[in-house]
This record gives structure tokens, C-alpha cells and sequence, in this order.
């Protein structure tokens, strides 16, 4: 429910838009999220529709329909960004595109090692440490739901995981180094 903020003289223009844009920004952000699919854009957007929306604030008689008004000036700049990205889109030479593709295939063999060591260091986890990252981590997870299962605050569980990542950092660096020396 929108509720109307009255901007009682022209000095106070700025600290009323200031006021709305605050109460609705993060619906209008959500809104933009879910049209434009990279975070970049989404700030791109969003910072353009901030200037736009100010800057044509002085005309907006009912600010009771400030969300309303605002979200019609996203879409408009939503639909300029998608034909402006469409328009810059890079098209990658074939020679670049297969130099990066020989560059991944060198890198198999690492990357295949980190995943050894990281799985023999996920297994070296004790049991409760272990369950945690895997739950943690599994598609879908959600930190405040496994929160709310252990009892914990998301703050400490952040922190918990944090350390469990760290721990597994070392593990995996140090067996990657113990296997280049023996190797």
C-alpha cells in the first residue's frame, strides 16, 4: 500500500524523491532483476532509472503514485538497455574462440587435480563439518532455512561455512603442492 508523502515546498523536492525512492527502490530492483539477466545491467538500469526519475520528479502531481510512476520509467529503460546490449553484443573472432578453448583444455588437468584434492579434503572433514558444507552448498540451499535447522543465527552460520571454505583452501593448496613435489 503506497502511502502519500507530502512535499510541502520546493526546497524539500529533493528530500521527498530521496523518501520514495528509498521506500520503493528495492521492489524496483527486484523488478529490474527479474527482467535483465546479468547484475551489471541490473546496476546499469537502475542507476539510469534513479537520474531519469529525478530528474522529471518536479512533475509528478501525486507522489502517492510514485511506485507506480517509477516502475513505468524502469520498463522504459529496461527496453533502451536490451536493445543497447542486443546492438553491443561482441562477437568473438573464431581464432580468439579457439585459442580459449586449447587455453581450457590445457587447464583440465588442473582442474581435474583441484578436484581430487578437494574431495579428499571433504572427506578428511569430520562428519558434522562435512554434512554442514554439503548441505550448504547443495542446489537449492538455503542459508537461512539451514539456519533456522541448526539453530543458529545466518550471521554465525555465514562465519561457520566461511571457515569450513577456509580450512578446505588450505587442505586443497597444500595437497595440490604435496603432489607437485612428489610428482
Amino acid at each position: 500500500m503506497e502511502v502519500d508523502i507530502p512535499i510541502p515546498a520546493p526546497l524539500d523536492l529533493n528530500a521527498g524523491f530521496l523518501r520514495l525512492w528509498t521506500q520503493h527502490e528495492q521492489a524496483l530492483r527486484a523488478l529490474v532483476r527479474s527482467c535483465v539477466p546479468r547484475t551489471c545491467e541490473v546496476d546499469e538500469i537502475m542507476q539510469s532509472v534513479s537520474v531519469v526519475a529525478w530528474q522529471k520528479f518536479s512533475m509528478l502531481n501525486e507522489h502517492a503514485k510514485f511506485g507506480a510512476w517509477v516502475a513505468m520509467i524502469a520498463r522504459y529503460e529496461i527496453l533502451m538497455a536490451r536493445r543497447r546490449f542486443a546492438r553491443e553484443r561482441l562477437v568473438l573472432d573464431e581464432d580468439i574462440v579457439a585459442k580459449l578453448a586449447e587455453e581450457g583444455a590445457e587447464e583440465l588437468p588442473l582442474r581435474h587435480r583441484q578436484l581430487e584434492a578437494l574431495d579428499g579434503c571433504v572427506a578428511k572433514l569430520p562428519v558434522e563439518r562435512r554434512t554442514l558444507a554439503l548441505a550448504a552448498y547443495s542446489p537449492g540451499a538455503s542459508m537461512k532455512d539451514l539456519a533456522a535447522q541448526l539453530g543458529r543465527t545466518e550471521g554465525s552460520l555465514y562465519q561457520l561455512i566461511a571457515r569450513i571454505r577456509q580450512e578446505l583452501c588450505v587442505c586443497v593448496e597444500k595437497t595440490l603442492a604435496e603432489g607437485e613435489a612428489i610428482g
